[in-house]
């Protein structure tokens, strides 16, 4: 039964190898018609055609190995004494069919390192890349990056998200830790939509200044909120740079902020306590919510008040707004996921030889995981038009 079953996978093994040439030898097949074709028009004359038409003469071929999904094969390349080969039906210098390079562009972006794809390919195809290889494929990454970043802003766009994440990249010979700056809005028609990516040497003024310069530049206007993280650059660039707008404290974060001051055993607990005071049906409410607070814990956690009660006026600036938004304009978490597909990339990739490599594979990452948002409408922006809203902003 052993020798059976082993009989029946050697078979199965046989017939696919089979198949594998068959596809190979219609592809190389194929691809000779194509190129002699070419050739034909080159040299305007059939293979031992003679005519005095002609405008060249065939000077042999030679063989030139393409690498394709279906593995490695040899084609026969025609050349004319004059006009040389048809390079163009494959590509010129191509030694890979075009669906390879795609195919590595998609594996790299969702978290094959370079390193690896060599494991992969070879697999897949019994031939193996090099990372300098995969290196090459990955710049053409670039024409995302650089669409993202020319992309017009058309119409208003009342609610911009910023945001930061850091990674590892070698600069000037040496490995540092630069930070990531990422931006989102709520277009005209209520979708959110993905901004622009920066890298910075830090999370500074400078930083966030030079992102929000180019969006500014490119058409963002409408601003009303700004929700982010309360960071001091961040802030300075904002006020400088879209000074009409308000700011938003994400209250995960003031929660975070405020957990940091407590101990341990009581961290959950005031958690909660805490959350509940930005999920009140109102400012009002939520500002006894507050007094009730500080009356339970200022003996006790004296520097968790101060920290709450600080944040207090820039974490409830949501209040202003249309209640079905407060959902979506209390915290930054939409970038939360956008943010966890970035790390874990970067985990697979370690440090980046170059910012120019980080920025790439940190814009594709963010385009890829954002793709999806043009799905469904995030917030009905019609309300904003509301006399009441209008009257509160």
């Amino acid at each position: 039964m052993k020798d059976t079953d082993e009989m029946g996978r050697a078979t199965q093994d046989e017939l696919r190898d089979d198949l594998s040439a068959l596809f190979r030898g219609a592809i190389r097949v194929t691809l000779e018609m194509v190129l002699e074709e070419e050739l034909k028009a080159m040299v305007g004359a059939r293979r031992f055609e003679r005519i005095g038409s002609r405008k060249d003469h065939r000077n042999g071929t030679y063989l030139r190995r393409l690498l394709t999904s279906m593995g490695q094969i040899e084609v026969a390349m025609p050349r004319s004494r004059e006009g040389g080969s048809p390079a163009d039906v494959l590509g010129r210098y191509q030694r890979r069919s075009p669906e390879l390079d795609e195919m590595m562009v998609e594996a790299y972006v969702s978290g094959v390192s370079s390193r690896k794809m060599g494991d992969v390919t070879e697999a897949l195809m019994g031939e193996r890349v090099g990372r300098s290889t995969v290196s090459r494929v990955a710049k053409r990454l670039d024409e995302a990056v650089e669409e993202l970043r020319t992309r017009p802003i058309d119409g208003p766009h009342p609610y911009l998200y910023l945001d930061a994440t850091f990674l590892d990249a070698r600069w000037a010979r040496k490995v540092e830790n630069v930070s990531a700056l990422v931006a989102y809005a709520v277009d005209p028609d209520g979708h959110r939509r993905l901004l622009g990516v920066t890298l910075g040497p830090e999370e500074s003024e400078a930083s966030w200044s030079e992102l929000l310069t180019q969006l500014v530049d490119r058409g963002l206007s409408g601003v009303q909120l700004v929700i982010a993280d309360e960071h001091a650059g961040l802030a300075a660039a904002v006020r400088k740079l879209l000074p009409e707008a308000q700011r938003q404290r994400c209250t995960v974060h003031l929660q975070r902020n405020v957990g940091a001051k407590v101990p341990h055993r009581l961290r959950k607990r005031v958690a909660r306590e805490v959350s509940v005071i930005f999920k009140a049906s109102g400012l009002t409410e939520s500002k006894k919510l507050l007094a009730e607070f500080k009356a339970r814990w200022t003996k006790e956690l004296p520097e968790a008040v101060t920290v709450l009660d600080r944040g207090f006026a820039a974490a409830t600036r949501f209040y202003a707004f249309p209640e079905p938004h407060w959902p979506r304009l209390r915290t930054t978490n939409g970038l939360e996921r956008l943010h966890g597909e970035i790390k874990r990339r970067i985990r697979a990739a370690g440090a980046f030889p170059d910012r120019a490599s980080a920025l790439r594979l940190v814009t594709a990452v963010a385009l890829r995981t954002t793709a999806v948002w043009g799905d469904r409408r995030y917030l009905d922006l019609t309300l904003l038009e509301t006399p009441e809203v209008a009257q509160a902003a």
